[in-house]
């Protein structure tokens, strides 16, 4: 048992290291970053670059745009893929299984192959250098995977609540969201966290659609500190430790649903 935990604690080392690295180089000047070791502490702790990225860099309007851009992917790929997976597993129709194979195949779909025509279509609908069209795509490329997750859970919900609801005179869209809907909230959580760690880090989609700084997320919005003939990599490092505060919050906020949803999607019956 103690070798298992010395085990555990050496991982755990190894993979919160990268984070105190990421931290203690935010603080760093240029001159420390290239004149000292890799792995040397801050001579002079440059508190400055989180002032000077915040109020300077524009990073307060970038994390805001980050902020709302995932949250509304988020809330619209779990609410759409709920009901994509409530339509497939409680309701008979036909072509539900062809329907749900063409979600799936959304899976092999790459996400490179799609930008050309992806920016042809926003282009002709004049959504080019707006939110919308970063939206719209991550919520067509999340849903397929949020979709098989919320599959497996769907198929462990008892039928009998559902159908004691009809009985009752409850139509299709009270019992999807008072009764259905509550019930998946351990799988919606995890789902959720995955949405919001793919949004909060796409680069590719922000980068071809938007062009404004008005529009950029985090991920785009670095750049500004990269020039043709200096970089700030204080001021990148304090950047990148800014944009992952929201990811630990909300993962530590959800991690015990994330474990549930995970737990009660694998059992099925």
């Amino acid at each position: 048992m103690i070798v298992l935990y010395i085990a555990l604690i050496i991982v755990a080392v190894f993979q919160i290291y990268p984070l105190i690295w990421l931290f203690l180089f935010s603080l760093k000047s240029n001159a420390e970053v290239f004149g000292l070791s890799p792995f040397a502490l801050p001579q002079d702790p440059k508190w400055e670059n989180y002032i000077r990225v915040w109020t300077d860099g524009n990073i307060d309007l970038y994390f805001f745009n980050s902020v709302w851009i995932t949250v509304s992917s988020v809330l619209l790929t779990v609410l759409l893929a709920s009901f994509v997976t409530f339509a497939i597993t409680r309701m008979n129709w036909k072509m539900n299984k062809l329907v749900l194979g063409l979600f799936m195949v959304g899976l092999m779909v790459p996400i490179h192959s799609a930008l050309i025509p992806l920016f042809d279509f926003f282009l002709t609908l004049d959504l080019i250098d707006h939110p919308l069209s970063i939206i719209l795509s991550y919520t067509a490329f999340n849903l397929p995977l949020t979709i098989m997750i919320l599959l497996g859970f769907y198929y462990t919900l008892p039928r009998e609540v559902e159908e004691a609801a009809v009985v009752d005179g409850c139509s299709v869209h009270r019992i999807f969201f008072q009764i259905t809907l509550p019930m998946t909230t351990p799988v919606l959580a995890t789902t959720a966290i995955i949405n919001m760690i793919y949004n909060w880090n796409e680069f590719v989609f922000v980068n071809t659609f938007i062009s404004s700084d008005k529009f950029k997320t985090l991920t785009v919005g670095i750049q500004n500190f990269i020039g043709q003939y200096l970089t700030d990599w204080g001021a990148i490092g304090a950047t990148l430790i800014i944009s992952i505060i929201p990811i630990l919050i909300a993962f530590l906020v959800l991690s015990n649903r994330i474990v549930e949803g995970i737990a009660a999607g694998s059992i099925k019956g």
